[in-house]
């Protein structure tokens, strides 16, 4: 495997919240360093922080301490790609009205807009849906679009916060295969949310693992399995099962 430059350095970043009764610290010392077009996994239980890590990076909100270097430059707000585990879609918008909202709020002309959201919709696999409206798609193909919104941003950092959480166990199987035909057509730094261990073996170059009140890197894993990988092979079930025991339950 290439060797890959560094994109963001995270150091000793830490998140607490202040209330008028209390005080929560829900990261403490965050120290990641993120690669050039990998696909990087953010694991750890519910309610961990991983989300609030990821609003961080996006700029949507602060940390309490620590540094976040973007190796490049930081990308202004809205200029980061973002998918939701919730839609976010705009019901009243066809397919191609919301894949074009990140060209249109920049202020591209229709024509070149729509030529750029068209060949977003291509790649997600939703041509001949371009007309179409949130209310008469799946909830895979919603999440398509939505991926192909991220990606008409032209940002190279994608954000993707649970983005499957939400779809049904086939649909789930179904568009982690996509999202990692989608990457490997068109690479892109992704950074990747989720709870599931083995969606994340599934779908990694690495894992950070998370863990821990307040929530600090437990362990860093590299996956060299190749692509595409099998839930059932023994080195894919070795990985696992190891991330599984070092994962704290649920909080």
């Amino acid at each position: 495997m290439a060797v890959l430059r560094d994109k963001i350095v995270i150091k000793g970043l830490s998140k607490t919240f202040f209330t008028k009764n209390k005080t929560v610290e829900v990261l403490k010392d965050i120290n990641i360093t993120v690669r050039e077009n990998e696909f990087l996994i953010l694991l750890g239980p519910g309610k961990c922080g991983k989300t609030v890590l990821l609003n961080i990076l996006a700029d949507l909100d602060k940390q309490t301490e620590g540094t976040i270097e973007f190796l490049d430059r930081r990308p202004a707000m809205g200029e980061l790609g973002l998918v939701f585990q919730r839609y976010a879609l705009f019901p009243w918008k066809t397919v191609m009205g919301n894949v074009e909202m990140n060209q249109k709020l920049k202020g591209v002309g229709k024509k070149m807009r729509q030529e750029k959201a068209q060949e977003y919709i291509d790649l997600v696999g939703l041509q001949g849906f371009e007309k179409a409206l949130p209310k008469q798609l799946s909830g895979g193909m919603k999440q398509r679009v939505g991926i192909a919104r991220a990606y008409a941003s032209e940002s190279d950092i994608m954000l993707m916060d649970e983005p499957f959480g939400a779809l049904d166990a086939q649909t789930r199987y179904s568009m982690q295969d996509e999202i990692l035909r989608i990457w490997q057509k068109n690479k892109r730094t992704v950074i990747f949310v989720t709870n599931n261990v083995e969606e994340a073996v599934y779908l990694g170059d690495r894992i950070i693992l998370l863990g821990g009140q307040p929530t600090s890197v437990k362990k860093e894993y590299e996956i060299n399995l190749p692509r595409p990988r099998n839930y059932t092979d023994a080195e894919f079930l070795k990985i696992r099962n190891e991330i599984v025991d070092n994962t704290d339950l649920t909080l």
